[in-house]
């Protein structure tokens, strides 16, 4: 179908079941005739491209034969209610649903898409089982708003939660509190001064009075995820884990290795996977968080790992297309008949399709940290192999929250320059902070794709502290690429707060570290960096036992990490042996 003229509705009503009405805009053919709409949900503002279309040609989609409609969600930009992440975005998304399967040019198919927040209002939607939402593709997206973008098992996520506050909620909430024009005007000014200062505030302590936000009077979620408020009804409303099996409908998941949401986004995929395997497809390229260049970090992968030429053989735009043709048109198209799951190896710099996620061949093998030094030699210049530890000493270092180890790289997301991505971390590893451990350079390639854990035994004479992980890619010249990461709050060692003593105790920390795929060339060398900081994308531990959130006051720690006969330290590496 080649369709050469669209019509533009703009601020299209539609009211959901309590009378709210939200407005959307709609492109669709000129041609007489019904269409299958695709349909997306943001609170970024549907008349901005960057947003309502990012990564798709919307025009393409329209061009072959569907109807696109984007909708402000409730409380956000045309659409009227109140704003509040996620809360309503179930019913609201059944009801929109529903709508555009009656509007007079709607065959009555629909199909879902789009990234992030309006990834996760296509799951939610699908949670209710519209009865026209017949395919979704859900991209770098969330299962559960609390725990995937303002807590990561206990770690406050300081820069991406502020960021995503002042510079994507708040504007649009100050021109709805402040209908005063020189009010609104002078409160706008007030926020650009914070944004243009964000990297400043995010030091800021406590956070639960957090200046920027507290003087604009808007974005109270922010307060009330800090304080805990969100709970019960709500925070089920604001999550899938436990939802599953309700979700019917085919969808195509979209991934990235240095994406934000790469965890949460393997997590929808199984958690689907288990109920519908021939309905799920994926799809994870070395992308970061909406970014789907060939060029990610320090870092080029290619012209084929671009979304905007897989493989180099189709796009981001064609591939929708492809799947929601089969699925809305009745088209046999090849995505069906395709693998379930096409991955990125990164440092081969190729695609290779896969039965499933994780991979059934995966031998999980450790790989133990050595000491190199004398006993509780500082820096921890260490090396790594497969031979378990003997008698070796133990490395320690000082953990000072009022000088953490900068964020440096990795799945990432919030305010600033370059900050995702691959980076050469050698400009962390000369503080004496953080502790190296490098194997020899590799003879043979080494494939490691699936999730990376860290086995780490290590005493703090802090009443609570964190630990964190990372896995690199160390090149023959020096340079030193991040692949993965991870970090662990003591006390939540065990997956929640228990009341253990931790003080002055030799413990084993499992640190997760979220999955990659990567071949260590020949000459290359695997290198694991520990240390206790990631600032800002986690809050600083302040060792005291209370947080950033609720607390100004801290103290150093003492931090012994043990490699030996008793203590083994070491990092499992999901090796594939293709």
């Amino acid at each position: 179908m080649d369709i050469q003229q669209i019509i533009l509705e703009k601020n299209v009503p539609c009211t959901m079941r309590d009378g709210v009405t939200l407005f959307a805009d709609i492109y669709r053919p000129t041609m007489e005739g019904t269409f299958p709409v695709l349909l997306t949900r943001l609170p970024y503002n549907k008349d901005l491209p960057f947003y309502s279309h990012r990564y798709l040609d919307t025009n393409r989609l329209v061009q072959n034969g569907y109807i696109v409609i984007i909708q402000d969600v409730r409380g956000r930009f045309n659409s009227e209610g109140d704003f509040y992440p996620f809360l309503n975005e179930a019913e609201d998304g059944y009801d929109t649903v529903e709508w555009a399967a009656a509007l007079p040019y709607c065959n009555g198919k629909v199909g879902m898409f789009g990234l992030s927040y309006y990834g996760f209002t296509q799951l939610l939607a699908a949670t209710e089982q519209p009865p026209h939402l017949k395919a979704i593709v859900p991209a770098m997206t969330l299962n559960n708003w609390l725990n995937n973008s303002v807590d990561e098992s206990g770690k406050f996520m300081v820069a991406s939660s502020e960021t995503y506050a002042l510079e994507s909620i708040a504007p649009d909430q100050l021109k709805r509190t402040y209908k005063d024009p020189e009010e609104y005007a002078a409160m706008m000014q007030k926020m650009a001064a914070s944004y243009n200062k964000i990297e400043e505030w995010f030091e800021h302590k406590p956070v639960n009075q957090w200046p920027p936000l507290k003087e604009l009077g808007v974005a109270e979620f922010f307060f009330d995820t800090l304080e805990g408020n969100v709970s019960g009804e709500n925070a089920e409303r604001m999550s899938i884990l436990n939802k599953y099996d309700q979700i019917k409908v085919p969808a195509y998941h979209i991934a990235g290795w240095y994406d934000s949401l790469l965890q949460s986004t393997l997590e929808n995929y199984e958690g689907l996977q288990k109920n519908s395997p021939a309905r799920q497809k994926l799809i994870i390229g070395p992308w970061g968080h909406g970014v789907y260049s060939s060029v990610i970090g320090e870092r080029n992968f290619g012209i084929h790992a671009s979304g905007d030429w897989i493989d180099q053989k189709d796009d981001l735009t064609g591939l929708h297309i492809r799947w929601f043709n089969h699925w809305l048109k009745g088209e046999k198209t090849d995505v069906v008949n395709e693998a379930p799951v096409k991955l990125f190896v990164m440092g081969i710099n190729e695609w290779r399709n896969e039965q499933e996620w994780p991979l059934a061949r995966t031998n999980y093998i450790p790989y133990y940290l050595h000491s190199k030094g004398t006993a509780n030699s500082r820096f921890g210049n260490g090396s790594l192999s497969f031979e378990k530890p003997q008698a070796e000493p133990s490395d320690s270092f000082v953990y000072d929250p009022a000088n953490p180890v900068p964020t440096n790289g990795g799945g990432t997301l919030y305010a600033g320059a370059n900050t995702m991505g691959p980076k050469d971390q050698q400009v962390l590893e000369g503080r004496e902070d953080v502790l190296v451990y490098t194997s020899a350079p590799l003879e043979e390639p080494l494939e490691v794709t699936g999730p990376v854990k860290v086995k780490l035994w290590a005493k703090t004479d802090a009443v609570d502290t964190d630990f964190t992980a990372k896995l690199i890619d160390v090149l023959p010249d020096g340079r030193a690429y991040n692949l993965t990461d991870g970090i662990i709050r003591a006390k939540y060692r065990k997956g929640q707060d228990i009341g253990e003593q931790i003080k002055g105790e030799i413990l084993d920390y499992d640190i997760e570290l979220w999955p990659t795929s990567n071949v260590f060339l020949p000459g290359h060398s695997i290198r694991v960096e520990i240390s206790s900081s990631s600032f800002p994308r986690f809050d600083a531990n302040l060792n005291t036992g209370k947080t950033m959130i609720d607390s100004e006051e801290y103290t150093t720690a003492e931090q012994t990490i043990y490699h030996d006969e008793n203590f083994s330290s070491y990092i499992l590496l999901p090796v594939i042996r293709n």
